[in-house]
């Protein structure tokens, strides 16, 4: 029997999973424990056959505070390469679901909780959510944010994030890249919830073998994105389901033809 978990609540909506980080009262903030709860949480719904797209989403006013420096101000250095070490794994377990995952923030992401946000495929902000990578100002630079925020905003944009740890509102981050829609506090739920489900209509194997392929790709040179792109695209195309839609496209097309 799985444990119970204690730092996220695991929740459904139909065909959505719904995974919400529950430590309000630390800000969201993650901890080792917290983090492995997510990635567990992620992945298990990763593994239901019910469960189209997943929505992460936090309690209270926070969204994530980054880590929770409780959890890291005693620890050595090979202790805090494992911290590090289940962090990494928790980004890329976002990236290697087989199902769209929507960041859902309602409030402050800062850190590893801006991390979180660029590293899940999609994301809705409300109105008042706000973004920053906050080392830059201090003596700890967010070495690992930046991994994924550059690749969410950009070289130039993620420098200004980084050095000067300056936020940047809901609207910036929308024009940045960060985020793809913007909406009040009360639709945010809903819009989540929305676009999700428009991510992930049509083939569940489609998206997932999509999705891989994108983040596959997505830092090759050219040459090798295409080369790698084509093969996949050449594969996919013989699964059972690829040869039924395309069938289905050249009757219909033939139908309206003839009439």
């Amino acid at each position: 029997m799985e444990a119970p978990y204690r730092h996220v609540v695991v929740s459904h909506d139909a065909d959505l999973g719904i995974v919400t980080m529950n430590r309000p009262e630390r800000r969201n903030a993650l901890s080792e424990a917290h983090m492995l709860e997510l990635t567990r949480a992620l992945r298990a719904l990763g593994e239901r056959e019910d469960v189209r797209a997943v929505v992460l989403a936090a309690d209270g006013p926070v969204f994530c505070a980054g880590h929770d420096f409780a959890d890291m101000v005693e620890r050595g250095l090979d202790a805090m390469r494992q911290l590090f070490a289940v962090c990494t794994e928790l980004m890329l377990t976002l990236h290697r679901l087989p199902r769209p995952v929507v960041a859902q923030v309602q409030g402050i992401a800062t850190a590893a909780g801006c991390q979180l946000v660029a590293s899940c495929d999609l994301a809705v902000a409300a109105e008042g959510a706000s973004f920053a990578t906050p080392g830059g100002r201090g003596a700890w630079f967010c070495t690992t944010p930046m991994v994924a925020v550059s690749r969410a905003v950009g070289r130039k944009r993620a420098l200004e994030m980084l050095f000067t740890g300056d936020a940047i509102d809901a609207r910036t981050a929308l024009d940045w890249g960060l985020v793809n829609r913007v909406v009040p506090a009360e639709a945010l739920a809903a819009e989540a919830a929305r676009l999700a489900r428009a991510a992930s209509r049509g083939s569940v194997a489609s998206k997932a073998i999509g999705k891989r392929a994108f983040y596959d790709t997505i830092d090759l040179d050219l040459d090798a994105a295409y080369a790698q792109a084509s093969e996949v695209m050449a594969a996919s195309s013989m699964r059972p389901e690829a040869r039924a839609a395309m069938r289905a496209f050249l009757e219909r097309r033939s139908g309206a033809t003839r009439r």
